[in-house]
C-alpha cells in the first residue's frame, strides 16, 4: 500500500517544528515579520482611510497577506539554514549544498573530483558566471595543499579562466556551509552563459571516475530541499 504523502499545511508544520528545534530564534523572526506589515497596514489604514470602511479593509488585508508572505521567505530561509546545520562537518556536506542550493546559473557536482582516501578530505568543483570554484571540505590545512594542486590540473586545460579556491569549514578564513551558497553568486561575474557551459562540458570530459571512499555519502548529506519551501 502506497503511504499517502503528508499535505502542505502538515509539511509546513513539520519544517517549522524542525527549524525551531534547531533554530529557536527563527520563530521570533517569523513574528516579527508577520508583525511589522499588519502594524504598518494599520497606520496606514488610520491615517489615509478616514472612515472608509472599503479602503480599511483592503489596506489590513494586504498588510496581513504582506505579513505572511514575510513569514514564508523567512521559514524557508531559516529552514535551509537549520537544514545544512544538520549535516554542517559531515563528509558529502558539501556536495549536498552544490546539488540543491546552486541558483544563478551555476554548475556543480556532488561528487567530489579529488579525495584523499585516509582522512576523507575533499575538493568540489563548481563552474559559473564567476568562472570555476573550486571548494575544499575537511581539514583547512590538507583542503589548502588538495585546492592548489587541483588549481594546477585546472589551469592547464582552460588557462583563461578565473579560479577561485574556497574552504569550508569554521576555521578562520573559512567559509561556512550554509554560506556558500552566497560566496558562489558573489564572484565578479567574467563569464557568458554559453560559457559556462563549454567550460563545465570540457572538465567534465577530462575528469576521470573516482573511487569515493567509504564514509562519502553525499545522499546521506542531501537537504531534502522539497521540504524547505
Amino acid at each position: 500500500m502506497v503511504k499517502k504523502e503528508p499535505g502542505r499545511m502538515k509539511q509546513m508544520w513539520q519544517v517549522f517544528r524542525m527549524t525551531r528545534r534547531n533554530d529557536p530564534a527563527s520563530q521570533w523572526y517569523m513574528l516579527t515579520g508577520l508583525l511589522i506589515p499588519i502594524l504598518i497596514a494599520v497606520v496606514v489604514t488610520l491615517i489615509f482611510a478616514e472612515g472608509n470602511v472599503l479602503s480599511a479593509i483592503v489596506w489590513i488585508a494586504t498588510g496581513v497577506l504582506a505579513g505572511f508572505l514575510a513569514v514564508l521567505i523567512i521559514l524557508g530561509r531559516r529552514a535551509e539554514r537549520a537544514a545544512y546545520a544538520q549535516i554542517d562537518g559531515q563528509p558529502g556536506a558539501v556536495g549536498a549544498v552544490l546539488r540543491t542550493g546552486l541558483r544563478g546559473g551555476w554548475i556543480g557536482n556532488e561528487m567530489p573530483i579529488a579525495v584523499n582516501p585516509k582522512s576523507q578530505d575533499a575538493v568540489y568543483r563548481a563552474v559559473g558566471r564567476g568562472g570555476v570554484v573550486l571548494i575544499s571540505e575537511g581539514d583547512a590545512g590538507r583542503g589548502k595543499r588538495m585546492l592548489a594542486d587541483e588549481k594546477r590540473k585546472t589551469a592547464r586545460v582552460i588557462p583563461n579562466v578565473p579560479i577561485t579556491l574556497i574552504s569550508v569549514g569554521n576555521a578562520e578564513g573559512s567559509v561556512r556551509l550554509h554560506h556558500l551558497a552566497k560566496t558562489l553568486r558573489k564572484t565578479k561575474r567574467s563569464l557568458t552563459k554559453p560559457e559556462v557551459l563549454a567550460v563545465s562540458n570540457r572538465l567534465s570530459s577530462l575528469q576521470s571516475s573516482l573511487p569515493i571512499p567509504k564514509g562519502i555519502d553525499p545522499a546521506k548529506a542531501r537537504v531534502q530541499r522539497g521540504k524547505v519551501r
